[in-house]
């Protein structure tokens, strides 16, 4: 979920996945179809999330199948010195709150190491990196409270990305690419809130001192002065789910269908916590698939050969990335190369395998890129897809239709999250 644009080709593309968007200018044909709410569950542990492309404006492009919701932060202890801020991205593909600085108010307290020198993260999402401190909140949203949370603030002028000799620290570093996210027109939203599999953003690696820390966090001397460093668990940007007293092993994304290879102008879904903790949110019939612990990923077979350890569960993609062009058959889009332009709708059919030996079969159908993206006042569209080598990336189409659970693992710390019916995380189920 982190985006870059190339004007007027309308394409952006996110941390981890490409963003299809509609700049003004862009055409206005399309379709539209309806779509029905499903009854609103409620609950203090129930979110509404709202596909209908966020908050940039301006030089901002929409955000299309990208899911937003709000937050509340405090200055940690406090009840009354607080903000409340739309336009966060629910991701399922990452993992802890990060909040545009230009969208924050509040001074928050900073995250200093053992000489007092403030914490630095350099975020990596797949086709972009967020820079900034890590401070702490107590985060609100729903009924759920997430207290002395550490969080990324992106794009905080008193850090730049650059040295004292203006060399870039973290876009030239080990988020391996240059593109830009610090800043509410470049990612689309006013933060994201990693909801995903895993507890930290990091974990074990970033503890370790020497070549195997992936040089995600950095101690600052000064604020040109930034040099990569360990960090411990507990200091993490954490998956604030977490850290909620209950409802914390997991979470739920309920979202509407929207017909195969249709558009319409937004959806309205919600974001339930909790697996198994409440009435309103057991597995019932799901089928949970088991991941690697590690990486979060799981198996998919398509065309009877195995992806292994290639598939993931990724609500801040807008569309469903998966495989390449020779494999799937079907051709780019002549103007926006990151997604697939079939001549008629197509559809494909896989299994997914989950490592604790559950599979399912899915069918999903891919419609012309370019048409689907035409009108710039759609922004739920199903059929959306895109090559990605090798691999498959269930963004959010996938979750049209569907109740997607994800179940997170606590195996370490804060390691208090309570066990869902199926056992405990990390797993995800629809």
């Amino acid at each position: 979920m982190i985006r870059k644009t190339t004007r007027g080709i309308c394409v952006w593309a996110l941390s981890g996945m490409l963003v299809i968007s509609v700049a003004a200018g862009c055409s206005n044909a399309g379709s539209s179809s309806s779509t029905t709410s499903t009854p609103p569950p409620t609950g203090n542990n129930v979110a509404a999330i709202t596909v209908n492309g966020g908050p940039a404006t301006g030089d901002g492009i929409p955000y299309p199948n990208g899911a937003f919701t709000s937050v509340t932060i405090c200055v940690p202890g406090s009840t009354t010195n607080c903000q409340t801020i739309d336009g966060i991205l629910v991701d399922t593909g990452s993992f802890g709150l990060r909040i545009q600085s230009s969208a924050l108010t509040l001074s928050l307290p900073q995250q200093v190491d053992a000489n007092n020198n403030p914490m630095v993260e350099c975020g990596e999402f797949g086709s972009g990196f967020t820079w900034g401190p890590v401070q702490t909140t107590d985060l609100t949203i729903s009924g759920e409270t997430a207290s002395s949370l550490p969080i990324q603030v992106v794009g905080s002028p008193n850090y730049p990305d650059t040295d004292a000799n203006g060399a870039a620290t973290c876009s030239n570093g080990e988020a391996g690419t240059v593109y830009d996210l610090n800043s509410v027109e470049n990612m689309g939203a006013n933060g994201i809130l990693g909801v995903g599999l895993l507890a930290q953003d990091c974990g074990s690696a970033c503890t370790l001192s020497g070549p195997s820390n992936p040089d995600l966090y950095y101690s600052c001397s000064t604020a040109a002065t930034c040099t990569a460093t360990t960090e411990a668990l507990t200091s993490q940007v954490v998956n604030p789910v977490a850290l909620f007293a209950t409802d914390n092993n997991g979470v739920i994304v309920e979202l509407p269908a929207v017909a195969a290879a249709t558009a319409t102008t937004s959806v309205n879904g919600y974001l339930i916590f909790g697996i198994g903790t409440e009435t309103n949110n057991g597995l019932g019939t799901a089928t949970v698939y088991g991941v690697d612990p590690n990486t979060g990923n799981f198996t998919t077979v398509y065309n009877n050969v195995s992806y292994d350890d290639a598939s993931f569960i990724d609500l801040g993609s807008e569309v469903i990335f998966f495989l390449d062009p020779t494999t799937t058959g079907m051709l780019t889009c002549q103007n926006i190369s990151s997604l697939y332009c079939p001549t008629s709708n197509t559809t494909f059919s896989v299994t997914n395998e989950g490592t604790n030996g559950n599979s399912g079969t899915i069918s999903f159908v891919v419609g012309n890129g370019e048409s689907l993206t035409s009108n710039s006042s759609y922004n739920a569209i199903n059929g959306l897809a895109g090559p990605l080598s090798g691999a498959f990336d269930w963004g959010l189409p996938f979750f049209f239709g569907r109740n997607v659970y994800t179940a997170i693992d606590c195996q370490n710390p804060p390691n208090n999250c309570q066990t869902t019916p199926a056992g405990t995380g990390p797993y995800w189920a629809y």
